[in-house]
């Protein structure tokens, strides 16, 4: 329906920026708060409950930080958006919120109008991002893997096991676990779904 308002969850840990988020949104006509949690845990469950357009997320918080927020709740409810509010624009978990799945990432203290803009552009669909957030996370340069790391990185894209690694690469599954230690740290990912989604959105994969 194009006249419905867009349906934002709010999940920080901060009462009193909750508040203001709440007390801004509320006069925007096109924009309704539908709930709040105070951390990760509960923002997933809120949102599967509420089924929000938009979850505004902060990436610290007790229980469940917002990268493991962010990565179940598009796991379980593909068409809500995230946009990650955060003090850090530089900070490496807002690259792990991106390759959670998160449309986009804006600065605490931006301006009202340009969180409101963010919170409208990640509605519709799009990409949305701090200047200083974007060029931290999204115009990073290519790492350079070695040709097996690379071959590794597109097994695990189709979903290979260390041992189906191993023997199609006839190594051992200790070598396996090193090269993909490799990988990782090259990525800035935590694990090796974390890896996938990164070169699935930087286009560093093939299938």
């Amino acid at each position: 329906m194009k006249n419905a308002k867009i349906k934002v969850l709010i999940v920080d840990d901060h009462a009193l920026l909750r508040r203001g988020l709440i007390d801004l949104l509320r006069y925007e006509k096109d924009i309704a708060v539908v709930g709040e949690a105070s951390d990760g845990e509960a923002g997933v469950a809120s949102a599967i409950a509420l089924k929000p357009d938009v979850v505004v997320m902060d990436l610290v918080m007790p229980v469940m930080d917002g990268v493991e927020a962010t990565r179940r709740i598009k796991a379980e409810l593909p068409e809500t958006n995230v946009l990650i509010l955060t003090t850090f624009g530089t900070s490496a978990d807002v690259s792990r919120a991106v390759a959670a799945g998160a449309s986009g990432a804006i600065m605490k203290d931006a301006s009202t109008d340009a969180q409101l803009a963010a919170i409208r552009a990640v509605a519709a669909g799009k990409k949305s991002f701090s200047p200083e957030i974007k060029s931290a996370v999204l115009e990073v340069p290519t790492p350079e893997f070695t040709d097996k790391q690379r071959v590794i990185l597109e097994a695990i894209a189709r979903g290979l096991t260390n041992r189906d690694i191993a023997t199609m690469l006839d190594i051992s599954a200790d070598a396996v676990k090193q090269h993909l230690a490799a990988v990782f740290a090259k990525l800035g990912a935590a694990n090796r779904v974390e890896a996938v989604a990164i070169a699935i959105k930087r286009n560093m994969v093939k299938f």
